[in-house]
Parts: structure tokens; C-alpha cells; sequence
């Protein structure tokens, strides 16, 4: 899901102070924007993370257990939901880089079957319609029970757009990512993710699958009844779900979409598909610009929990919130503690 806010963050923009940022300024900062969460009573917890010029400062709100008072730590794992969809974007960008895929190809090269239902008008699916969610894909599976039923279900799909012309948000696609991800690279998803993005980073608080250690550190999350929502079962391939991670790792994911020396992440970074006047699709991630402002984000939410995930190139910044709360307003909500934390971040 994703939510636009051009007016409010090219406003904010506006207000970058030319002073140094300091450590307890960003603290401050982040507690005022907590404490506001938290005073609505269907939010029980939040955890901010905010990387500032290379300066991390993490700060943990309210109780994961209603009535228990256990605060989450920097141990604590979150589920990060769609936001593994730009680990899917990042081994798909690299991928690009290595010659293995193109964004132009025709996805059916790929696939073991010919699917001519797999394009409008001779128009075919091509790659970077996979990673923009303009491909005309449903947004979920038609099936789903597994990866053999997975590729029965695609011979069911009428795509009824020209490819590349409507965005038209698809969790169907980025799991069809990770598949051609595998069959190119020869290794599964995960070992990809591991590979590419963890290992090179240590991102060690950050996997798909979780030992019992683990489960004991993993958020249970609630709805806007106070009732315990279960955790999510990984999806067939993972890309467009499953990650779980530490606002820790989190630090580090930012660093390396903020290192502006890494191909892949350049590459990552491209516009790819414009879907209004300062808004474009990249490689899973939702990219707004204008001026001075540019902003790389994307949302992750699932039965009990919520996340924001947004670096700011060009002010060296980058903010994830993330809360053990899942209910039709959550997104909007953090969404604009993000904003109101990045406006404060850049007038002290």
C-alpha cells in the first residue's frame, strides 16, 4: 500500500536548517513524535530508527504485551512485510548489472511454459513490469497453495492493459521475480538476499527463516481491537514478503541505499515508470521528487504489525518506524510521523 504526501514533504523540505544536526536533537525529535503516536491508545509500541550524515540514533516506545510493560529493544524483530519487495528490487537491479536479466526482456523467456495469455495485444510482460507493478498482474496469486499451483494459476490470468501503462499494485509479480531471480542465478531467493544484501552488509539480525532463539525476540502484533494477530507464513518464493529484522540491521539497510558508490544501488534508484508529475515507480521502490527533495520509500504491513522505510538522498537521511499495530489507518498515520519527524530533524 502506499500513500502520496507531495504538498507536506516538498513544504518540509524547505525547512532543512544549514546548522549541524547533533545526536540529541535527533533524540529529541524522535521522543516527541513517539509520545504523539502513542497517545493514540490502538498504538501500544513503536521503534524509530534514523540515520542522520552517517549518525544512527535508535529509540523504542511503549510495550510490546499489552498490560506487561516490555518495551522493544535493538533485539527485537520486526516483520518488515512489502518492505522486502526492495530487497527484491536491489538482486533484480543487480541482475540487471550482471547480465543475467534485462528489463526489456519478455518474462516468458523464463518460464517453462509459453503462456500465450501473458500479453495484451501482442504487447508482452516485460521485466520492468515486474518491478513497477505495471503489468497488469493481479495483486494476489490466483493460486497459491504451492509454487507447482503458482504456475498453473498464470495460465488463468487475462491481462487487460498494455503492459507498462497502468500501475496497478501486484503481489503477484514480485513473486514471479524471485523466481526468474532463482532460475538465473541458480541458488533459491533467500540465498540470494543472504548473499547480495546481508552478508556484504552484516545484516545478521535480518532472515527469512527463524530459529526458536528468534521466534522469542519476534513482535506479536495487534489489530485496533486489541486482539493478537498471528504472524505471517512466508510466501513460495519470498519476494514479496518475509524478511523479518532489527531496527539495528534497518541502520545498515539505510547505509547502503545511501551509498551513492554502489552500482547497484544507482541502478536500484532509476526511474523507471512515471506515474504523476513528481512521482515514479523504481525498482520496488516508490520515488518522489521535486526541486530539491527526493525521496526513496515503501510501506510493509501485515496482521499485527506496521512499517515505514524512507531514505532521503540528497539530505543524507534515513527514517524506518515501525509498530506492532495493523489497522486501515496505520499506514497514513506513521506516514505522517515520518513526515513531521523529517521536519524536525531538518529545523533543529
Amino acid at each position: 500500500m502506499k500513500y502520496v504526501t507531495l504538498i507536506l514533504f516538498f513544504a518540509l523540505l524547505g525547512c532543512k536548517s544549514v546548522q549541524p544536526i547533533n545526536t540529541q536533537n535527533v533524540e529529541h525529535a524522535i521522543t516527541k513524535n513517539a509520545l504523539q503516536l502513542l497517545e493514540d491508545k490502538r498504538f501500544h509500541s513503536v521503534s524509530i530508527a534514523v540515520l542522520k550524515d552517517g549518525q544512527s540514533t535508535i529509540k523504542h516506545f511503549g510495550e510490546l504485551t499489552i498490560g506487561k510493560g516490555n518495551k522493544p529493544n535493538d533485539s527485537t524483530l520486526y516483520e518488515l512485510a512489502s518492505v522486502t519487495k526492495t530487497f527484491t528490487g536491489y538482486i533484480a537491479a543487480k541482475a540487471v548489472l550482471d547480465q543475467k536479466i534485462n528489463l526489456e526482456d519478455d518474462i516468458r523467456i523464463y518460464l517453462d511454459e509459453l503462456y500465450p495469455n501473458l500479453e495484451f495485444k501482442g504487447e508482452p510482460i516485460k521485466i520492468k513490469h515486474l518491478i513497477t507493478h505495471t503489468s497488469g498482474f493481479p495483486n494476489f496469486p490466483i493460486k497459491s497453495e504451492n509454487k507447482k499451483a503458482f504456475f498453473e494459476g498464470l495460465k488463468f490470468i487475462n491481462i487487460e492493459t498494455k503492459p507498462g501503462e497502468v500501475y496497478s499494485y501486484s503481489n503477484t509479480a514480485p513473486e514471479l521475480t524471485a523466481y526468474i531471480l532463482e532460475k538465473v542465478y541458480q541458488k533459491s531467493f533467500e540465498e540470494l538476499v543472504i548473499e547480495f544484501v546481508l552478508k556484504p552488509n552484516t545484516m545478521n539480525q535480518t532472515k527469512f527463516t527463524l530459529n526458536e532463539n528468534d521466534r522469542t525476540r519476534l513482535v506479536k502484533g495487534y489489530n485496533d481491537k486489541n486482539e493478537l494477530m498471528p504472524n505471517f507464513n512466508r510466501t513460495l518464493w519470498g519476494g514479496i514478503s518475509g524478511l523479518h529484522s532489527t531496527t539495528t540491521d534497518l541502520v545498515k539497510y539505510m547505509k547502503l541505499q545511501l551509498d551513492p558508490s554502489n552500482p547497484v544501488v544507482n541502478e536500484s534508484h532509476k526511474k523507471l515508470y512515471k506515474e504523476g508529475s513528481d512521482f515514479w515507480e523504481g525498482y520496488h521502490w516508490y520515488i518522489i521528487e521535486n526541486g530539491n527533495g527526493l525521496m526513496y520509500r515503501h510501506h510493509g504491513g501485515i496482521y499485527g504489525m506496521q512499517n515505514w522505510f524512507v531514505i532521503y538522498p540528497k539530505q543524507n537521511i534515513g527514517i524506518s518506524i515501525l509498530t506492532n499495530t495493523s489497522f486501515n489507518e496505520t499506514g497514513e498515520i506513521l506516514e505522517k510521523v515520518v513526515d513531521n519527524l523529517y521536519k524536525d530533524i531538518n529545523i533543529n
